[in-house]
């Protein structure tokens, strides 16, 4: 089993939403965090039959529980209805609820009920390599970092990526209606497995599916509020170059874009492996910052020169460079030269595959793994 870092601390005094794309793991972290408390599991055919027929009962049934029970239930967009309850029950009797839901996306669009702010959002991420003993970059860059994928041998884990594809077209996509045309959503999917990690251009991906820039960017959004990608945005501060300010693209977990693009057995020095590397290490940015709350802090730099960095922490805090070198030369360092001339104070930081760790003029280079040791242990961005 692993070691979850996410915090549910303020489950002790409030209820909470916590959110998780499919297979990262919510379910399994609830039983085992609370194994006392009173589940439903909206998975389960009679439980949500039963409810669907009379949403009431849920308040029935939880009217017997002391106040300031726990209550947790899962798959809650299964039936949103239940929410109007659950609402009455935080309200009258005090009760608290992790609310388990892999999208927001269904509850927004309808208009159902969210508990006008009495339940607070918490985001789970497919794991991270401080929560993995033994952790192995390779195997996480092949077959990325759902548990039931990085558990798996190659093979299982391939077929586990196909069936996970298949299972969101269907039941997250198809099932919901949020598209019309599967087809050509199947296709985005693929398209944007290709510019991932890439400055998104409407214009081009409309252009290869075969759709309109409003049809790519409403795709977008739905992969965004399904959980299963992020935009980075653009650091915008110029100062002496002009920058690009188009958002970057990543799924949420590296896994995705391998298996669309048929990227097995990624090794380094291949150039797969360095976007599949990069990709991992972006991806722990992201659920780092997210764990320890630190909103809006994750940008990249690109200017129209070229010149880019990978990564931006806070306010120019820390510019990172992702390479997949064993041995990182002077002459790749130029994106991060020239931001350190438009921002003297910022950290210098390559993350790569060389063997130690050392020091280039004012840059710090760290194999990977100590990298995200030391990412972990809050020694990156102070």
């Amino acid at each position: 089993m692993y070691n979850r870092i996410v915090d549910l601390s303020i489950v002790d005094g409030d209820s909470v939403f916590v959110f998780g794309a499919r297979q990262t793991g919510k379910s399994t972290l609830l039983m085992e965090r609370y194994p006392d408390a009173t589940w439903y599991d909206l998975l389960d055919g009679k439980t949500l039959e039963r409810l669907s027929r009379n949403p009431a009962l849920l308040g029935q049934e939880l009217s017997m529980l002391p106040d300031n029970s726990l209550v947790v239930i899962d798959e809650v967009p299964l039936l949103p209805e239940l929410l109007n309850e659950v609402h009455r029950l935080i309200v009258r009797k005090n009760l608290r609820f992790i609310l388990c839901r892999s999208s927001a996306r269904k509850l927004k669009r309808q208009g159902i009920n969210t508990l006008g702010g009495r339940a607070i959002p918490i985001k789970l991420f497919p794991l991270v390599s401080a929560e993995i003993p033994d952790f192995d970059l390779i195997k996480a860059v092949n077959q990325g970092l759902l548990p039931r994928h990085y558990m798996a041998t190659p093979d299982v884990a391939w077929r586990r990526m196909q069936a996970y594809i298949g299972v969101y077209l269907k039941e997250e996509i198809k099932a919901e209606s949020l598209v019309r045309n599967l087809q050509a959503f199947n296709r985005f999917m693929e398209v944007a497995a290709l510019t991932d990690g890439e400055m998104v251009n409407y214009s081009n991906i409309a252009s290869d599916c075969g759709i309109d820039s409003k049809t790519v960017k409403e795709y977008f959004s739905i992969l965004e509020e399904t959980l299963v990608g992020y935009m980075i945005p653009a650091y915008q501060k110029a100062v002496k170059r002009k920058l690009r300010q188009s958002p970057k693209f990543y799924y949420f977990d590296v896994s995705i874009p391998n298996y669309l693009l048929g990227r097995k057995t990624l090794v380094p020095g291949s150039a797969d492996f360095g976007h599949a590397f990069e990709h991992l290490i972006i991806q722990e940015l992201i659920a780092y910052l997210s764990y320890r709350n630190i909103e809006n802090a994750l940008s990249y730099w690109h200017t129209y020169s070229e010149h880019e960095v990978d990564a931006v922490l806070g306010d120019a805090q820390v510019a990172i460079e992702i390479k997949s070198s064993n041995q990182v030369q002077a002459r790749q360092l130029s994106g991060l030269r020239l931001f350190k001339e438009e921002h003297p104070e910022a950290r210098l930081i390559v993350v790569s595959l060389d063997a130690k760790p050392r020091q280039l003029n004012d840059i710090e280079i760290y194999p990977a793994t100590i990298f995200l040791q030391k990412l972990w242990n809050d020694e990156i961005l102070k």
